[in-house]
């Protein structure tokens, strides 16, 4: 797998992430939605480097001008419900992609350190020959990104997957890289170093579909 850190060269992005872990601004949750939509557009910007361009020739009020445009066919698929406001941060900037949402969720039976992912809505388009970007701002064990990819196999096989993250740790990377091929992408905005017993992300920032959209009752 071939991981983008892009925390690892310091740019406006640090302030973004920064804000979201903060426990008095990330009270703000109009702020922090916002702040996941930034960080969207720029791992959107970053991944964008990595796409099929064509030249166009376009036509101006003075002349004609040729630029490169991607020649994907793109697929954004997320994870609810944290994943939207990083959803709306990639499709400011892949406007003309396609669109797919799958809920994934943790279920604990009886061990509070055990669980497994529950899939129980997809909505999705043909994949066949597509670009997916699968979006999910927290990659902790990284087995929802996982049982994702999987229960998006019967709709076809895509060209090229790449995975969107905001925070990440290194036990959720290395679940990811075993489990997708060799050619897959994933950008980050930044990665921690463990997980807590109880599978969250340290120091990380808290429960992101809670502080994007308000605490939610236990099944």
């Amino acid at each position: 797998m071939n991981i983008h850190n892009i925390s690892l060269q310091n740019s406006i992005l640090n302030t973004f992430i920064s804000e979201m872990r903060d426990v008095n601004i990330q009270k703000d949750t109009m702020r922090f939605r916002r702040n996941i939509e930034r960080t969207g557009e720029i791992l959107g910007y970053e991944l964008s480097k990595s796409l099929q361009y064509k030249s166009i020739n376009i036509e101006t009020p003075i002349g004609m001008a040729s630029e490169f445009i991607t020649s994907d066919d793109i697929v954004l698929c997320s994870i609810l419900r944290a994943g939207v406001p990083l959803h709306n941060g990639l499709l400011n900037y892949f406007d003309k992609a396609e669109n797919a949402f799958i809920s994934a969720y943790r279920h604990h039976k009886h061990n509070p350190e055990s669980f497994e992912i529950i899939v129980e809505y997809l909505a999705c388009p043909n994949l066949e020959g597509k670009t997916l970007i699968l979006a999910d701002p927290m990659l902790a064990t990284g087995q929802s990104m996982v049982a994702t990819f999987e229960a998006l196999k019967p709709f076809g096989k895509p060209k090229s997957v790449h995975l969107v993250s905001v925070i990440g740790a290194q036990e959720g990377l290395d679940y990811v890289s075993k489990h997708f091929d060799a050619e897959t992408h994933l950008w980050i905005a930044t990665v921690d170093e463990k997980l807590t017993d109880l599978g969250y992300i340290t120091p990380g920032l808290g429960d992101a579909g809670d502080l994007a959209f308000g605490v939610k009752l236990q099944n």
